[in-house]
């Protein structure tokens, strides 16, 4: 490990994650800058402990515009009584907390995109320093990490728990036992883009349980997708031993990414219109979308074809897109 890494987080936690009982506080970050020579960012933080383990590590805001595990992990920090808990549930609604703020999905501080950060730095930006935290504190007392996401202000999906292939096959049993008891609508065995940097990569390659969600998106929440969060993560806790109940759970429909086909990027730019919805079953060549320039009239559009059979289970959101972004995801059904 290189010198810069055995220096201590410059992040102090204001809870103790050994005592009993509720603790509301934060994890405070030192960040001087033009308006406080001497500032902070400060991270909200709930731990909720009654005896042993094991330890849940419940996230949202790794993206600052993706709300749905905002919602549900705010909502379980004010209502979680330790009475009901055996364990230790430790629950942070924003980990980017600036890009949170800024309804951003990267840092408007570094522009750092926390999911591509790990395993950080003590010495790096302010989102290097919040990946090495969660690496280096938080991570290893961790037993199960449920880590939410969802479509953000450019991308909308079906809503959906997932677990990854794994080389560890106990250990990604276990994951999608998880994500079997999370109780979506839509099951996933996730493909990653880029696995480089992740926070799930790092919780995997520690040996955790990692499950994560992607719960609809276009940059808000739904009541749906917010019920399906808080349903959700009460299932993983009662799955986990950590509070006690029934499951609820609804039918759910497993999906699988077997290859990088599932994905369908804009090679053009321009404005986008799909011409089929989520959860539509499409073959092999059907037209997802049609992307016409829009520098001017009478030019005909570029049509974005499926690699494969399955259902469109996400799609780029905004209206109009560029070369490069991702315009579709098609998963298969299992």
């Amino acid at each position: 490990m290189s010198e810069q890494h055995l220096r201590p987080s410059p992040i102090s936690a204001m809870v103790d994650f050994e005592a009993e009982g509720v603790q509301h506080g934060f994890l405070r970050l030192p960040y001087s800058r033009d308006d406080s020579a001497w500032g902070s960012v400060m991270i909200p933080i709930t731990v909720v402990k009654n005896g042993e383990s094991p330890t849940a590590l419940l996230t949202g805001g790794n993206h600052g515009d993706e709300y749905e595990g905002p919602i549900a992990l705010f909502d379980l920090a004010r209502t979680l009584d330790p009475a009901e808990v055996r364990g230790r549930v430790i629950i942070v609604p924003a980990m980017n907390y600036p890009a949170f703020q800024a309804e951003t999905r990267t840092s408007p501080i570094d522009k750092g995109n926390l999911n591509r950060s790990f395993p950080g730095r003590p010495d790096g930006t302010v989102t290097q320093k919040i990946a090495d935290y969660f690496q280096r504190v938080l991570l290893p007392l961790a037993d199960i990490v449920l880590d939410f996401h969802s479509g953000g202000k450019t991308l909308d999906f079906l809503p959906f728990c997932a677990a990854h292939i794994l080389p560890d096959k106990a250990q990604e049993a276990k994951a999608f036992e998880f994500v079997k008891a999370f109780g979506a609508p839509y099951s996933m065995k996730m493909l990653e883009i880029d696995a480089v940097g992740m926070f799930d990569t790092a919780a995997e390659e520690m040996g955790k349980i990692f499950v994560t969600t992607e719960l609809g998106g276009g940059g808000s929440a739904t009541a749906r997708t917010a019920a399906i969060a808080k349903r959700g993560v009460a299932n993983v806790l009662r799955h986990a031993g950590i509070i006690k109940g029934e499951i609820e759970t609804e039918a759910t429909t497993w999906l699988d990414m077997p290859s990088g086909d599932c994905f369908a990027f804009a090679e053009d730019g321009g404005l986008i219109e799909f011409l089929v919805d989520l959860g539509e079953a499409v073959e092999r060549g059907t037209v997802l979308a049609r992307i016409y320039p829009v520098g001017r009239t009478g030019v005909k559009p570029v049509e974005v074809r499926s690699k494969m059979k399955g259902l469109l289970t996400a799609r780029h959101y905004p209206g109009l897109i560029k070369p490069g972004d991702c315009c579709a995801v098609v998963a298969v059904p299992v």
